[in-house]
């Protein structure tokens, strides 16, 4: 009995020391997870075929139902996945999940930015949980030719150890069938900062989700409730279609070293809602480009604030290059929302199947005396 007392009091202990380190670690830094590209893969003797067998045999990361490692390339059956981050990736296949528990700093926010990409299902969703929230992310609309679509999402960390999960919820014929993900990497987000002189927050765009250095088509940001953490802080996603969030280093953006592409027509809006004081007047400025992405033709910008419109016009060549516009509007509550789109739909020049539009840029709202 003294014995089985010991061995249950060493138990205790190594738990208690197990739960403690794990919520005492150094919060993750900025970047890739571990193993966030998945080019550490599995020892060969759990592979069946692609299929990982076994919960923890791929490095980092826990494994449930049908998840098969893929190495970028033609496949059996006349299939063809790009894996454009690097060689391998995972593909998750019916009810299947991949996850890993980081430590992150309780109370801070941060996004998630991921590669995905459908193989099978026009209708494909890629699940995502974190921190006692989830969403189901649609993925079925290509925004790229190459399959580098890229997708941020952001979370709350309600705790010092948070356990992030993909999941495929579908079920399609073929189990295997489900979406590809190539590279996941997260990034804290800090609290915004007042600007001196400009009632719109992150009017910039420079704090936004986290941008792959070795490849880059832009980071797709998805509609989100309003209540929800936001990948660019202080904006609301609130269309049919996502937004992109594009960065200096691989595209031309009007100001600073990130911006906004509406790459849905109408169907891809932004907004903001700022503080304003009933019956006072306001000026709205912003500017409107093109990304240097062979994005071409009349752009059309469509901006709302209260009960006043403007339409800022910009013909591109898709070399690069922008234009500024500007709204009075009269304030007509405490609340006022500002709302970007783009009237039309566009297309990269000789590519039908990129889709892209108007970039948006340095939004500022100051009070008129």
């Amino acid at each position: 009995m003294a014995l089985s007392w010991h061995c249950l009091s060493l138990c205790l202990l190594l738990i208690s020391s197990s739960t403690y380190i794990a919520s005492s670690a150094a919060p993750i830094p900025d970047g890739l997870l571990p193993n966030g590209d998945f080019e550490e893969g599995p020892n060969p003797s759990y592979l069946k075929g692609k299929q990982i067998i076994g919960k923890y045999s791929l490095p980092k990361w826990e494994t449930s139902g049908f998840v098969e490692y893929i190495s970028g390339g033609p496949q059996p059956g006349g299939f063809f996945f790009a894996v454009p981050r690097g060689v391998h990736a995972v593909r998750l296949g019916n009810e299947a999940s991949v996850s890993q528990e980081v430590a992150l700093k309780q109370g801070s926010d941060y996004s998630l930015t991921f590669g995905a990409t459908r193989t099978c299902a026009q209708d494909e969703v890629l699940g995502i949980k974190a921190s006692g929230v989830s969403a189901d992310l649609p993925i079925q609309t290509l925004y790229s030719s190459n399959g580098g679509d890229t997708y941020a999402w952001a979370f709350k960390a309600v705790s010092g150890v948070v356990k992030l999960t993909f999941h495929n919820p579908g079920v399609q014929e073929d189990p295997a069938c489900g979406p590809l993900l190539d590279a996941i990497a997260i990034k804290e987000m800090p609290p915004l900062r007042p600007y001196r002189g400009n009632l719109v927050k992150n009017g910039g765009f420079e704090s936004g989700p986290y941008v792959f250095n070795n490849f880059s088509t832009g980071v797709l940001v998805l509609p989100h409730p309003e209540d929800f953490v936001s990948p660019l802080q202080g904006w609301i996603v609130e269309s049919m279609k996502p937004v992109k969030y594009i960065d200096s280093k691989h595209f031309f953006v009007p100001s600073g070293k990130a911006a906004i592409e509406l790459v849905g027509g109408r169907e891809s809006a932004i907004a903001q809602v700022i503080r304003t004081i009933p019956n006072k007047h306001y000026l709205l400025t912003f500017r409107v480009g093109d990304a240097k992405n062979g994005c071409h033709g009349s752009m059309v910008v469509e901006a709302f604030a209260a009960k006043d419109t403007v339409k800022a016009a910009y013909t591109s060549q898709g070399k690069g290059g922008f234009t500024t516009a500007s709204l009075k509007f009269q304030a007509v509550s405490t609340r006022t929302r500002i709302t970007f789109w783009s009237s039309y739909y566009h297309t990269r020049l000789g590519d039908l199947s990129y889709m892209c539009g108007p970039v948006l840029d340095d939004v500022k709202v100051v009070p008129l005396v």
